[in-house]
């Protein structure tokens, strides 16, 4: 069995669990669960604990393959398209966002998730500490999505639109769930088709579900959903299906001072 005795040690370097996360391997909560599996080894021996704590000179191993060594953190953008789950494995067979990457990416892992019929701006990282930051709601980093919505069957209520988007400006608790302040509005230059608005919405949270289980809310039901940002970063003109790199010294500029310092 791998030593723990230090586990609390600063010197001995740092978490196990945490380390597989920051060499992309798996978010820290998957590699626990890697860990209390018996899939991982350090210096020969299986880990039992993701508190174990390693040092650069430890050799780890994960079902029976070294890590690779640190790389510097890489962070790209992706154009999500419909009809792709977020996660390497669907246990029911659908497309995943990992199958339809291009050739010649390093491992990868997504910065939270875009769900089934969710669209747009993906971030990805080879980086699983970067990632944990970028997902961390105390980060602060803003989600902006385009949102088209129509009234649900049944809804009677002729209150406008963006009345009721005013109304969610500092949160709402719908069926035993909090959410926090959503920036929500209808767009401007949307086309008028009698049935169907496109509005546009900000929010920090990013809980699961959070826009369409918010509009259901307020009586309306989501079409088509894009993001459009995560933080600082834009989808822009990026196509369907593509991938683009942003270089290190734009990670260094664009992300919060407390991330750079952490990461780099």
């Amino acid at each position: 069995m791998a030593n723990t005795d230090n586990i609390n040690d600063p010197e001995r370097g740092e978490r196990i669990a945490k380390v597989l996360a920051r060499l992309g391997v798996a978010s820290r909560r998957e590699a626990e669960k890697l860990i209390d599996a018996g899939r991982v080894m350090l210096n020969g021996e299986t880990v039992t604990s993701p508190a174990t704590f390693v040092t650069p000179q430890d050799k780890i191993e994960v079902d029976g393959q070294k890590t690779a060594k640190k790389q510097r953190p890489r962070l790209f953008l992706y154009h999500k398209p419909a009809g792709l789950i977020t996660t390497a494995k669907d246990p029911e067979g659908r497309p995943t966002v990992f199958e339809k990457l291009p050739d010649g990416l390093p491992r990868l892992i997504s910065v939270g998730r875009l769900d089934l019929n969710t669209e747009g701006l993906l971030l990805l990282t080879n980086d699983g500490g970067l990632s944990r930051l970028l997902e961390l709601p105390s980060t602060g980093l803003k989600r902006t999505y385009r949102v088209r919505v129509h009234k649900a069957d049944g809804n009677r209520d002729k209150t406008p639109l963006a009345e009721k988007l005013e109304s969610i400006k500092d949160g709402l608790v719908w069926k035993g769930i909090k959410y926090g302040a959503i920036d929500a509005h209808v767009n401007a230059q949307q086309k008028k088709d009698g049935y169907n608005t496109w509005i546009n919405m900000t929010l920090t949270e990013g809980k699961n579900r959070e826009i369409r289980n918010v509009m259901e809310a307020m009586g309306y039901e989501v079409s088509r959903l894009i993001r459009t940002a995560y933080g600082p970063f834009d989808l822009g003109d990026l196509e369907r299906g593509a991938v683009f790199e942003i270089s290190t010294r734009l990670l260094k500029e664009k992300l919060p001072p407390e991330i750079v310092k952490e990461i780099f």
